[in-house]
């Protein structure tokens, strides 16, 4: 089969996927328990209050109509209206959903250059000094919960020494750069400001360090084991046998064959670091979807938590689609079918 009809058989496949998705996120925000509706109106709202308010968000029909009239309005690009700040969800996911995939790319980038490197070194020194080090570092951030290294890395690079802000996006007395994807460093790329990129990677580097460190771990950890592997492999003999540099041995032959698992698994850390990011976001009170969901939740506000629930399966399907395709770049072995 070739790439391009793999490519959308993958995606006619995310419909069912994300049906079942939206039904069950529906069917959670209506068995929870509490009031939306009265959070919504205040606590001073009269009973005609109340009710013309779940009239007007259609609160008042059936189950089952409300859910096919969601799902009507998703397929016309209409992601409902917030129960209390009464802003289109689809406007909000604009703003929101921008500053969380810019956080957990830095994040997956600090894990995967990391990671790999310290999984290089381990295997090609193992049980050696360099070897226990790494794996020393990698234990020692992962014991720690996020929000804590979250905190601690405040205190000590913002606070004491000053070095990076403890919080927000931007500098509150500058104007972000000219939003063309809502990535304030791809857009500040994409205009020449360098001057708002400066600031925008100084306000990422440590919520994105922090959040990089759940998945560095597991990434240090599999390409640790499947270099290991590979080097024992007959052609890795051979081609030392000939004469071929060790360094081209390492990188274009052990490294190409091992990096086919650590791609599964950066992919696989991408969702979670994504899902994973309201605690960091939270902290350094950074405004995407982390933080978004977490007042949402709070005000009981279902339809911003069903439009991100459907992002994020969105996004941790396309992250999976195309890792399967680039299995075809590092080993032209395999084929889509």
């Amino acid at each position: 089969m070739k790439l391009g009809s793999y490519f959308l058989r993958r995606l006619l496949l995310l419909i069912p996927l994300l049906l079942g998705l939206s039904l069950l996120t529906f069917t959670v925000s209506r068995i929870l328990p509490g009031d939306p509706v009265g959070l919504a109106a205040g606590p001073q709202a009269t009973e005609e209050i109340k009710a013309s308010l779940r009239k007007e968000f259609g609160l008042d029909k059936p189950l089952p109509v409300q859910y096919f009239s969601y799902i009507g309005n998703l397929f016309r690009g209409e992601w409902g209206q917030s129960l209390y700040s009464r802003r289109e969800v689809a406007s909000d996911l604009k703003v929101y959903f921008p500053a969380t995939l810019e956080l957990t790319l830095a994040a997956i980038v600090f894990a995967a250059v990391l990671g790999t490197l310290l999984g290089v070194v381990s295997a090609l020194n193992r049980n050696k000094l360099p070897d226990h080090l790494a794996r020393v570092v990698v234990l020692f951030f992962v014991s720690f919960p996020a929000f804590w290294l979250a905190m601690m890395f405040q205190l000590l690079f913002g606070l004491a020494l000053d070095w990076f802000p403890i919080g927000k996006r931007f500098n509150i007395l500058m104007s972000p750069p000219q939003s063309i994807t809502g990535m304030y460093l791809l857009d500040s790329l994409l205009t020449w400001d360098w001057k708002s990129f400066r600031m925008a990677a100084w306000h990422l580097f440590i919520p994105a360090l922090v959040l990089s460190f759940g998945a560095l771990a597991s990434i240090t950890r599999i390409t640790r084991a499947n270099m290991l592997e590979a080097l024992d492999k007959d052609f890795v003999r051979m081609e030392r046998a000939l004469g071929m540099p060790e360094r081209v041995v390492i990188f274009k032959y052990v490294l190409r064959n091992a990096f086919i698992a650590t791609l599964t698994i950066i992919a696989l850390e991408f969702g979670w670091l994504m899902a994973g990011a309201v605690l960091v976001e939270t902290i350094f009170d950074w405004p995407g979807l982390g933080l978004y969901i977490v007042e949402s939740s709070l005000r009981l506000d279902f339809q911003p938590i069903m439009g991100i629930t459907i992002i994020y399966g969105i996004v941790f399907s396309l992250v999976n689609i195309f890792t399967d395709m680039a299995y075809g770049l590092l080993d032209p072995r395999i084929r889509y079918g």
